[in-house]
Formats: structure tokens, C-alpha cells, sequence
């Protein structure tokens, strides 16, 4: 078995330009998403669901959307986050990872390898 040389923390997120979101003057970031499909078409008929939901992000999550900016790599938006919420966020990096992995997961986001050399600490690996 191969085992993947990659370290997903030298991946940088990209946000999907097809949802439009919105951040309050806090800093609170919203999600706009269409519903479509027959299923949602029928539930907005029948059962008055709205067209489009609104995802709204928690504080670290808000964080973390506000700093991706498809130029920094998981690992800076780590230190970003360490450094603006300290021992809070911890454990940092599998909390991290699995918040990308769910908003990838989504649609919200793509998570692209990075072109240049690794900045990851070889021990995060």
C-alpha cells in the first residue's frame, strides 16, 4: 500500500464564486443557498420552505472564511486563527482540517495543492 506523500495542511482553500455570502460589521458570515430541485420545489410549495437557506457561520468559522483568500495555505490560516483566538481553537489542526473537509464537502469551498515550496513544520505532518 502507497502511502500519500501530500500534507493537507500546505493545501489552500478557494472559495465557490457560485454562493454569494455576506459578513456583518461583526464579522459574522452568512451563506446563501439556493434550493433546487424538485424535491425543494415541492417543499417550497407545499410546506412553504424558502427558496434560498441562509448558513449562518459560527465565530471560527466566520474566522476562517474571512481569511481564505485562495493565496493562504491551511497551515497560515491555522497560525491566523491561533493568533487571533489563542488556546481556544485547540486542538488546531484536526479541528481545522475537518472544517475544511465540511465546507468542501458542501460546495462552499475547493481545496487546491499549493504550487510552492511546503511552509508546514515537519512535525504537523
Amino acid at each position: 500500500m502507497r502511502r500519500d506523500t501530500h500534507n493537507y495542511l500546505d493545501y489552500i482553500p478557494v472559495r465557490n464564486e457560485g454562493h454569494v455570502w455576506e459578513a456583518s460589521e461583526k464579522g459574522s458570515v452568512t451563506i446563501f443557498v439556493e434550493n433546487r430541485g424538485i424535491f425543494h420545489w415541492l417543499a417550497q410549495h407545499l410546506l412553504k420552505k424558502p427558496r434560498i437557506s441562509q448558513i449562518h457561520l459560527e465565530e471560527f468559522g466566520s474566522f476562517i472564511w474571512l481569511t481564505i483568500d485562495g493565496k493562504r495555505s491551511l497551515f497560515e490560516i491555522g497560525q491566523q486563527l491561533k493568533q487571533h483566538f489563542g488556546d481556544s481553537v485547540e486542538p488546531l489542526y484536526p479541528r481545522l482540517v475537518q472544517y475544511i473537509k465540511n465546507l468542501e464537502d458542501y460546495g462552499f469551498i475547493s481545496v487546491t495543492k499549493d504550487s510552492h515550496t511546503s511552509k508546514t513544520p515537519k512535525n504537523l505532518c
